[in-house]
């Protein structure tokens, strides 16, 4: 069996728990990189004009460039290293940021989103894979825990603080990008200063080309988890795409910063949720995860119903904890049964079904939208999340 190589190929300027610490920053950077036009997409809308079902295809196109990126890429880094391919995963996003920062309508925003997709998806699994690499024997459980809670915390950090630069600091489309540039280049040198800690193996052309590849030993386990991936990222799907919009027409939300909100409540939940139940068994935690994601789907249709922006908020808020604990089980699952040769892949397998389950749903709402409307589609999508929830709580009980 491939080991984890303990020794580095490139003087490394980094010790190894500084890296470990670089690379959870690198992962919630990326995140955050990922969540920031979500608030910005009721400014873009105002500025070019285009209608729900496109905000949604621009939402669509970052994943579908993701998941084809995980499917070709995934894998590439347990043959050729991490630092290669994280470093070229940070250059793209460093392209896509400036092609934020020159968008003047909503084809280069289309083309920004692609190129930031593939970004991401080069980035996740291997940043995941590395933190795995780089965990301290004394803490054995920390880089499931960092991989379940970096994302999470990330979405919410980027949609926040998005909002708040849109809503009080000048050049509402341009700033946060221009600050994002900026880490990427920390980023960039923090990957050039660490250790390499994956062997290079034979095959690099050959896992270039796509597959979905579980060694059998793993499928049980991974199938295990697909319920509750499926449930929390659906979940994730809405508010990302939609979440500002629908606040903006079904409760009179029209504050920037409180549109950002509308995801860091989610994920910002979700994120301290992951912490806090860090020392749970992992089996606890799964069914926090769908009790969590059924009583906060069902309370946010509740709020929907009535106009009860207090309901609603609680619901998103306990919907919040659900993913965040469902996000903590998985990865910890994933980091735990995974050898070192199998990390990459593993988790870009993972994150495919992740991404696949908060894309596909989030454009047939968008596309929805145009028809039956926000509102209505909305009430639909979190009867829907709600439903998945309950269906991942019954898995849950029977295994």
């Amino acid at each position: 069996m491939t080991v984890v190589a303990e020794r580095t190929v490139a003087p490394a300027r980094l010790s190894r728990p500084a890296a470990f610490t670089a690379i959870a920053a690198i992962l919630v950077t990326f995140a955050a990189a990922s969540a920031v036009p979500s608030p910005l997409y009721v400014v873009y809308q105002q500025l070019w004009g285009f209608s729900p079902a496109m905000l949604t295809v621009i939402f669509a196109v970052y994943v579908v460039a993701l998941i084809a990126t995980l499917l070709t890429a995934g894998a590439l880094s347990d043959h050729v290293g991490r630092r290669p391919v994280l470093a070229g995963a940070i250059l793209l996003e460093a392209v896509a940021l400036v092609l934020f920062l020159t968008a003047g309508d909503v084809s280069v925003l289309l083309v920004a989103r692609i190129v930031q997709g593939v970004a991401t998806g080069a980035a996740l699994s291997t940043l995941g894979a590395t933190l795995i690499d780089l965990n301290p024997a004394h803490a054995p459980g920390r880089a499931g825990l960092i991989s379940g809670l970096a994302p999470v915390a990330g979405l919410g950090l980027g949609a926040f603080g998005a909002g708040a630069l849109v809503e009080f600091a000048p050049f509402p489309t341009h700033l946060v990008y221009a600050v994002l540039l900026t880490a990427m280049v920390i980023a960039g040198l923090a990957v050039a200063g660490m250790p390499e800690t994956s062997v290079r193996r034979p095959g690099a052309a050959a896992s270039l080309i796509p597959r979905l590849g579980v060694p059998a030993r793993l499928r049980g386990d991974l199938f295990a988890l697909v319920p509750i991936i499926v449930a929390s990222w659906a979940l994730g799907g809405l508010y990302l795409s939609l979440g500002p919009s629908v606040a903006s027409e079904a409760f009179g939300v029209h504050d920037h910063l409180l549109a950002g909100l509308v995801v860091a409540l989610v994920t910002g939940t979700g994120a301290i949720t992951s912490f806090l139940l860090r020392g749970v068994a992992t089996a606890r935690v799964l069914t926090i995860a769908g009790a969590g994601l059924l009583t906060g789907g069902a309370l946010g249709v509740a709020g929907l119903v009535t106009g009860s922006l207090a309901l609603a908020t609680a619901g998103t808020v306990i919907a919040g904890a659900g993913f965040g604990a469902a996000s903590l089980a998985s990865f910890s699952t994933l980091a735990r049964i995974a050898a070192p040769h199998e990390r990459g892949e593993l988790l870009a397998v993972a994150l495919t079904i992740s991404y696949a389950a908060l894309s596909i749903p989030a454009v047939i709402a968008g596309q929805a939208a145009t028809r039956i409307g926000l509102h209505t589609t909305a009430l639909w999508y979190g009867t829907i999340v709600a439903a998945l929830g309950l269906l991942a709580l019954l898995t849950r009980r029977r295994s």
